[in-house]
């Protein structure tokens, strides 16, 4: 212990050992560039890895959604030969039939058959309701004409029925859209800003927000399929916003296609669409909250003053019959 306490304290020693450390340490730097490897190729070939691995199972998961049904399903046969006979797709389908059955989250042939059937059936459904209601449960003395005029109501109530259909579903769904599409910006900004690209983003946030809203998460993972199928970016954007028909959808995808146009950074544009649309949700509760008082006149007039006169009232109404 006592040669080794020596040889420590010896300046040479020290000398030595640091002459030794700091040759090891030039011979590293130097040598350091070449042994490294290529890391941008590296990361480029891991990039373009995980995009195949991402759009294998989209087209795993596409397919599967397929069979089952859940996004397409093939028409009816009667449906489908009762629309093609009596050529009611050029009869009562309108230029934008498909775009509400879409808002809708119905695609495919079969929703498009099943609609234009219904339109055209439903008119009889009600009027033969309606007659059978009328000529043979109580006519409520109603005259012949009457009756026949309630009966041809029924039917016109009847064909626009599917429509009153639809606009619900639409408005339902838009609904739940618009509530959980801030918070699927913000999940959106987060990816982008980390790094990843804007279809890993949006299959990723498709993913995330499935827990929230299942109708944002069917619209991210359909536009994450679109962005990596389709030649021009722009389009899925533009089919995403077609789809939804919330004017913050629309401003979202007119910006994204702005920037994949001209190249300019889309952290910054989904940050700024991020908070108008927080905004626009704040500004749509506020508005909620003053039309609220108006609305609840009516109810307490009929239901809260009643009350209070008589706990007010009460005692002296007892006291005066006591008398």
């Amino acid at each position: 212990m006592e040669s080794l306490s020596n040889m420590i304290s010896d300046p040479q020693f020290m000398v030595s050992i640091f002459v030794a450390v700091a040759v090891f340490a030039t011979i590293l730097t130097l040598t350091m560039p070449l042994l490294s490897t290529d890391k941008l190729q590296t990361r480029i070939k891991n990039v373009s890895t995980e995009r195949d691995k991402l759009r294998k199972e989209l087209m795993i998961r596409l397919e599967r959604e397929k069979s089952h049904g859940s996004l397409r399903t093939k028409p009816k046969g009667f449906m489908k030969q009762l629309v093609d006979q009596l050529n009611l797709r050029k009869a009562l389908e309108g230029e934008g039939t498909k775009d509400k059955l879409k808002m809708a989250g119905l695609r495919g042939q079969a929703p498009l058959f099943a609609f234009l059937f219904f339109r055209f059936i439903m008119p009889f459904v009600f009027m033969g309701v309606a007659a059978f209601y009328l000529f043979f449960v109580n006519d409520h003395n109603l005259t012949q004409t009457l009756r026949l005029a309630a009966i041809l109501g029924a039917g016109f109530a009847g064909f626009y029925a599917p429509n009153v259909f639809i606009s619900n579903l639409i408005a339902r769904r838009q609904e739940s859209i618009k509530k959980a599409f801030p918070d699927s910006l913000d999940l959106l900004l987060i990816c982008v800003e980390s790094g990843m690209s804007i279809e890993a983003a949006f299959a990723r946030v498709g993913n995330e927000i499935g827990a929230q809203s299942i109708e944002m998460a069917e619209e991210m993972s359909l536009t994450t399929a679109e962005l990596s199928y389709l030649q021009d970016r722009s389009h899925a954007y533009q089919n995403l916003a077609t789809r939804t028909g919330l004017p913050g959808v629309k401003a979202v995808a007119t910006s994204l296609m702005q920037a994949e146009r001209y190249g300019t950074p889309l952290g910054t544009a989904l940050r700024v669409m991020a908070q108008e649309n927080r905004d626009m949700r704040m500004a749509e509760a506020e508005k909620k909250a003053a039309a609220l008082p108006p609305k609840l006149t009516v109810p307490m007039i009929a239901f809260f003053l009643p009350v209070i006169f008589v706990v007010i009232l009460g005692p002296a109404v007892i006291k005066v019959m006591a008398l």
